[in-house]
């Protein structure tokens, strides 16, 4: 047969066609292919694996983060009240009581109405704030003191505790110099009261008369302070000198502490720490060791005792007047008087909390044991 025929080059074509319609087509490797049920049920399994692997790590980061913060807030605190105390030879007064706030116009000591984080407000760069009202008139004064009792400052609040916000005040007496503030702002750190409780009325009521029903809110008027201007009343010297006699902290009503008169040495005496506050309370004011507004005189909004132990941050468990404590699930923070800050454990011997908070008991501490 003649291979060049058309007949036979016909028949060659025509069987390498029947060829390749016997085979199957090849797939192309740029064809689309979509998942199948069980392929996503896996994927999705594993990535809430990972998921639940990893949310535990990035809370434990904020929290360190917060903690970090936490820590920050109390260092820049002492290190105002250090500022203060090489300024002025004292650490900052705790006041005369609750319902006087801070007064740029009398001074930083006995005189002074407003509390240690009032008179602490210029060491930490807040020096307009501490000045409101300075120079008005009694009325114009007043209305400054309430604009600056709503003011919150966002390094008196834990981070892991509430925002820096104001909140409101549901208690209904009159700040005497400010009047009758809604919303204020707070404090989630406290100074170091001592290791007995001390308040205007407590181990002696007062000699002068007082704000409201409750003594411990402080005098009814400047007059019963300072009369005539610059002379401290008997009053006056009777009240803050009962209170001096009992209190061994840092801060209390009228205090005028020295370094000096941290006799068992500044790296063994608390000065400032955050303080315990029932998370029930945390944002409405209903607390009563947490309703007041931050730049207010002695009270326990504003200072803890040591004659109890520190606690975390309990629901069901309010209006405790005395404990240091913290929101922080590993610990509280507390700054001693050589400004140094250091993490503390809810399980600190009693013992040794208590003599924390004493500046004068002569006891010796090992500084390992907290």
């Amino acid at each position: 047969m003649n291979a060049n025929s058309p007949n036979s080059v016909s028949e060659v074509r025509l069987s390498c066609d029947n060829r390749r319609s016997s085979l199957s087509p090849l797939p192309s490797p740029l064809s689309p292919r979509g998942f199948t049920l069980v392929e996503m049920l896996v994927v999705i399994t594993i990535i809430g694996i990972l998921i639940a692997l990893l949310l535990p790590a990035v809370q434990a980061a904020r929290e360190a983060a917060r903690r970090l913060q936490c820590t920050n807030n109390l260092k820049q605190l002492s290190l105002g009240c250090l500022n203060h105390e090489n300024a002025t030879g004292r650490f900052p007064t705790g006041g005369w009581g609750f319902a006087w706030t801070g007064d740029a116009d009398r001074g930083n000591d006995w005189r002074q109405p407003g509390g240690w984080v009032y008179n602490v407000l210029p060491y930490i760069e807040q020096q307009s704030l501490h000045d409101m009202g300075t120079g008005l008139s009694t009325s114009q004064k007043s209305a400054a003191h309430l604009m600056r009792l709503s003011t919150p400052l966002g390094t008196l609040y834990c981070p892991s505790r509430r925002l820096a916000i104001a909140y409101p005040r549901v208690t209904t007496y009159n700040v005497v110099n400010a009047g009758r503030p809604t919303m204020v702002g707070r404090c989630d750190y406290a100074s170091n009261g001592g290791s007995v409780y001390t308040d205007l009325r407590t181990p002696f009521s007062p000699a002068w008369s007082s704000a409201s029903p409750n003594s411990a809110a402080g005098p009814s008027g400047i007059a019963q302070v300072e009369n005539p201007p610059g002379k401290m009343t008997s009053a006056a010297r009777t009240t803050f000198g009962n209170v001096a006699k009992t209190a061994t902290g840092i801060v209390y009503c009228g205090s005028l502490t020295k370094m000096a008169d941290v006799t068992d040495g500044v790296s063994n005496t608390y000065l400032v720490g955050e303080k315990y506050l029932c998370p029930d309370n945390y944002t409405n004011g209903a607390d009563l060791c947490d309703n007041e507004g931050t730049w207010l005189g002695d009270n326990a909004d504003r200072s803890r005792w040591t004659l109890v132990p520190p606690l975390e941050d309990t629901e069901g468990y309010c209006h405790t007047y005395y404990h240091f404590g913290s929101a922080h699930g590993t610990g509280f923070h507390m700054a001693f008087c050589d400004g140094s800050v250091q993490a503390m454990s809810y399980s600190i011997d009693a013992a040794v909390h208590e003599n924390l908070g004493n500046r004068k008991d002569g006891m010796t501490i090992d500084g390992k044991a907290f």
